[in-house]
């Protein structure tokens, strides 16, 4: 580029080094002679300052550090629009780079592709620019269902100010674009059903009351948004929230979650059924027994981490549950007479279920209340080997799992982790103090430890 450049290129998108930016000024940057660009990187900590230089302000920036001045013949424009077609969708004679065929995701529905990597590679990301004071006329795009604003630039109050165009809009994506839930949506995305919020730094549990009374929305995506905390302000201990009405299908993976009330939390939701939370503080460590705690603790789901929740492993992961808190709830005020089963708030607040599933399955005895350590105990934790000799395919895992586990609910585990029902699984184990020797693992409601599993055996799975 050379300095012949006009007004016109405001807004308009550059490479730079490998960097994308979006052009927001153009002109002389006193005292330093010469014609300067100022651009906005989508990386912010690409540049330098917010658009001013030594006390005069030439364009805005949404981040302290989002902006630099360079000069235009540094920046790559990009080529005209013949050339970018065939560069896009692989016009150019020769062989295509990838011609494997892929399934991708467009929406929430798979696309079979060829040579997809290919395309997805020159993605330039561009950025939404709004005229100040625009705004979407009435139903002007009223048969629109599905909206992708991903990496896009624009602001939650871009998108209420244009919803009022997209009356029937469904689905939307706005990944990746700072966002910040500043209002709520009052009289548009009444019928949007999934929205993905994920990759937005600045979203927090008080901007998602924001966003609660959306009707018919059944599916929230939050991944990556550094959320840590959750609390429904309208709902005490044990009872269901008037939020989120719809919502049955949560994703939080890849956030703060480190406490316990976080979960607590997601029983109140009258509708939610599916669960992701992987990649969690609290799903740190003993992964077993935190999955098990989660199914616990939220009555009503059916899926977790997309993994269908069976009957009898949400009765083992429940009774464990009441098991491995007795003696504090004892401690609190409990009491095997449910007339007298009373705890106090404290308890109850940290607990919330466990009066209800007292109820379900009667208190706990003074007998399981002297071994309930052993679950909790990590010193009790057995490191075992998991192959499939059937399966060739399947690589060895290794697991920890407290050796008070019974059978049925390690079952359950493997049924999660290999994608088989637990009716077709067949359990034996091999050690190597006993080499040559397979052992069957034929009572489901007995313990690793009754079978005489120990540290360093490896168990066999078929079905």
């Amino acid at each position: 580029m050379n300095d012949t450049l006009t007004s016109d290129v405001i807004g308009q998108r550059v490479e730079v080094n490998g960097e994308h930016a979006t052009v927001r000024f153009y002109g002389t940057v006193p005292p330093v002679a010469g014609l300067w660009l100022g651009v906005e990187w989508d990386n912010p900590e690409r540049g330098k300052h917010d658009g001013s230089h030594e006390g005069t302000r030439y364009f805005q920036c949404r981040h302290p550090t989002g902006g630099s001045f360079i000069r235009p013949h540094k920046a790559n424009f990009g080529v005209d629009f013949l050339t970018a077609l065939r560069k896009r969708y692989m016009l150019e004679d020769g062989p295509e780079e990838d011609d494997r065929e892929q399934i991708v995701t467009i929406g929430n529905r798979p696309v079979k592709t060829i040579g997809f990597n290919s395309v997805l590679k020159k993605q330039r990301e561009n950025k939404l620019r709004f005229p100040p004071g625009s705004s979407s006329p009435p139903r002007k795009f009223s048969a629109l269902k599905v909206l992708v604003l991903s990496q896009t630039g624009v602001t939650w109050a871009e998108v209420l100010s244009c919803a009022a165009g997209w009356p029937a809009l469904q689905e939307l994506y706005l990944e990746s674009n700072d966002i910040s839930i500043s209002e709520r949506p009052v009289d548009v995305l009444q019928m949007v059903k999934l929205l993905d919020l994920s990759s937005n730094q600045l979203i927090d549990e008080n901007q998602l009351l924001l966003i609660a009374d959306l009707p018919r929305l059944e599916h929230l995506i939050l991944s990556d948004t550094g959320l840590s905390s959750l609390h429904f302000p309208d709902a005490g201990v044990g009872c269901k929230t008037s939020m989120f009405p719809s919502l049955q299908h949560l994703v939080v993976n890849d956030n703060g979650i480190s406490q316990w009330s976080f979960i607590n939390e997601l029983d109140k939701l009258q509708s939610l059924h599916s669960l992701s939370c992987l990649r969690n503080p609290l799903t740190e460590g003993n992964r077993a027994e935190t999955l098990q705690f989660i199914i616990a603790r939220v009555g009503q789901l059916r899926t977790l981490n997309r993994c269908q929740i069976l009957p009898e492993e949400r009765r083992g992961a429940e009774l464990d549950y009441r098991k491995a808190f007795g003696n504090e709830w004892k401690k609190a005020g409990g009491h095997q007479d449910p007339d007298k089963n009373w705890p106090h708030e404290e308890f109850l607040a940290a607990h919330p279920r466990y009066r209800s599933l007292c109820l379900k399955y009667g208190a706990p005895e003074d007998g399981e209340l002297k071994t309930q350590q052993a679950f909790l105990l990590r010193n009790q934790l057995l490191t075992l080997q998991i192959k499939c000799p059937h399966r060739l395919d399947q690589k060895v895992l290794e697991k920890q799992l407290p050796e008070s586990m019974t059978i049925q609910k390690v079952k359950g585990l493997l049924s999660r982790l290999l994608k088989v029902p637990v009716s077709d699984l067949l359990l034996s184990y091999e050690s190597p103090k006993m080499p040559g020797r397979e052992i069957e693992l034929e009572n489901d409601q007995q313990s690793l430890q009754f079978h005489s599993v120990e540290n360093g055996d490896c168990l066999l799975v078929r079905w």
